[in-house]
């Protein structure tokens, strides 16, 4: 696998996320190291997703702060985080269908000469060899599975330094889904962040997550390591 990837320490703190007058997300944080997953709980309507898209800036936050490696994004609108190196897998595996697998991954790779795109792809194809083999087809026509690590790969390709990944067992397979988490683990443990959310507590508690934090109703409940935590724990205490 290429070797390149350099992750980053993200710190949230604080952060509020409205929809209108409702807000979603209160005075809630966290914090993402290199080579460390940190897992994102709690049910359904608690704010995970909210949470993440206001880190992403992909909704805006009225207070708080994100800051990676030193440099404060707070104000700083989705394109120049992710130009900082913080890239959002969106749940629903949000590719372009009508393009071919490789058409995708270019559109993921930094603006830099045609020699390093190709070098670029050619490292994504070496970290995902599945999709090597399916550089050619149609994105559209791939299996779930196939398509959430496309969108995984397409995130990667742009040598984030935090990776914030939504729901990506939605609508997949235990099969598809264990491939994917085995993606998740591969780049985490070449050192990127990665903060999780899903729903599959015993799965991510099951040998990805490092550090987990549970949300409830827009504010954080549990911020810990995940040796403290178990499913028992997590359900009758913060999800129930």
């Amino acid at each position: 696998m290429s070797d390149d990837i350099r992750g980053g320490r993200l710190e949230v703190s604080g952060v509020k996320v409205a929809y209108g007058d409702m807000t979603a997300v209160w005075d809630a944080g966290l914090t993402a190291s290199p080579g460390r997953v940190t897992v994102l709980l709690g049910c359904n309507g608690a704010g995970k997703t909210s949470l993440l898209n206001g880190i992403a800036g992909s909704l805006p936050s009225s207070a708080g702060s994100v800051v990676l490696d030193g440099k404060d994004l707070s104000g700083s609108p989705a394109w120049k985080r992710a130009r900082s190196g913080i890239s959002l897998v969106q749940e629903g595996r949000r590719i372009f269908g009508d393009l071919r697998v490789d058409e995708n991954l270019l559109l993921g790779l930094p603006r830099v000469s045609s020699a390093e795109r190709r070098r670029l792809l050619d490292d994504v194809f070496e970290d995902f060899p599945l999709l090597h083999e399916m550089r050619a087809r149609v994105a559209g026509h791939l299996s779930g599975g196939q398509q959430q690590l496309l969108a995984i790969a397409q995130a990667v390709a742009g040598r984030p330094r935090v990776l914030l990944v939504d729901e990506p067992s939605s609508g997949l397979s235990p099969v598809a889904f264990a491939q994917v988490l085995d993606v998740i683990k591969s780049v985490r443990d070449r050192g990127l962040a990665v903060v999780l959310v899903d729903q599959l507590v015993d799965l991510l508690l099951d040998g990805i997550a490092d550090d987990v934090v549970v949300l409830d109703r827009g504010r954080v409940t549990f911020a810990g390591s995940a040796e403290q935590m178990t499913p028992d724990r997590i359900t009758s205490d913060f999800l129930a």
